[in-house]
């Protein structure tokens, strides 16, 4: 099964350089990662180079004009150029641990797309790891106690690696609440049938839960990846909100008409 990691990024580099380390250090090898990028300057395209020229990681850059928050597009552009099997999509701020695409290959399933979740970092612990680049990826299991008891993550359970019976992982089966692209998964068959990103999507919020609650009116379930593969979030500024009303009427109208396929997707640039 190959695989494609796409990592949404925009005017980040550092986050970005941190986010490809951890990559570098997967225990599972085997994938292509194409950084989906929303307009970031050219900052963010030496740090793909680099990367690329190290030969550590095959690795690609796929770029649109800087027009505002249009993750949809810049994520529908990525999925059209890669040819992989599945899809693992994260954010160029959330950090890898190493069995990261080991636990996303282990849990593909067809019929099935994959859901995990995230641990939150404080403000002071992202700006050290973006000063100093330190190995978060192998940090001991007391470290991440010490950090937890210092409030500089907002969970400490999602770490441990349980392995979980597939009933339990299953029980989500139906539900598209929660499910963020920072650590989603899924087969490009499966993306292509509904059409991938709806780009009617546009400034920041709920364009993933409007793919979440195609695939499901398309017949594909729901599986979680809690305790297996979460991603560790950077912190950030938060978003601008003003396009979320829009977003929100437009979820509810979709959730009443069972739609499968995006109104405007992938399906412009194949």
């Amino acid at each position: 099964m190959d695989i494609a990691v796409i990592i949404t990024t925009y005017n980040r580099p550092d986050a970005l350089a941190a986010v490809l380390a951890g990559y570098r250090a997967q225990r599972d090898g085997a994938f292509e990662v194409i950084v989906a990028d929303d307009g970031s300057g050219q900052e963010t395209a030496a740090v793909v180079d680099a990367c690329r020229d190290r030969g550590e990681l095959v690795i690609r850059r796929v770029w649109q004009e800087d027009r505002g928050f249009r993750a949809a597009a810049i994520r529908n552009r990525a999925l059209a150029l890669t040819k992989a099997d599945y899809v693992i999509f994260t954010d160029g701020d959330c950090l890898p641990l190493p069995g990261f695409v080991a636990a996303h290959r282990r849990l593909a399933e067809r019929g099935w797309f994959v859901a995990g979740n995230r641990i939150l970092m404080a403000e002071a612990l992202s700006l050290r790891i973006l000063a100093d680049l330190p190995p978060v990826h192998a940090w001991p299991a007391r470290q991440w106690i010490a950090l937890f008891l210092r409030r500089q993550i907002n969970r400490l359970l999602p770490l441990w690696q349980i392995p979980l019976p597939g009933v339990l992982r299953k029980l989500p089966a139906r539900r598209w609440q929660g499910v963020m692209t920072c650590n989603l998964a899924a087969w490009r068959e499966d993306l292509l049938s509904v059409n991938g990103f709806d780009e009617a999507y546009e400034g920041w919020g709920l364009e993933d839960s409007d793919l979440a609650l195609r695939l499901l009116h398309s017949g594909v379930n729901r599986k979680s990846a809690r305790f297996a593969a979460p991603v560790l979030h950077l912190w950030h500024r938060e978003n601008d909100r003003s396009s979320l009303e829009d977003n929100w009427l437009r979820l509810a109208a979709l959730s009443r008409c069972g739609r499968t396929r995006a109104s405007r997707g992938v399906d412009r640039y194949r």
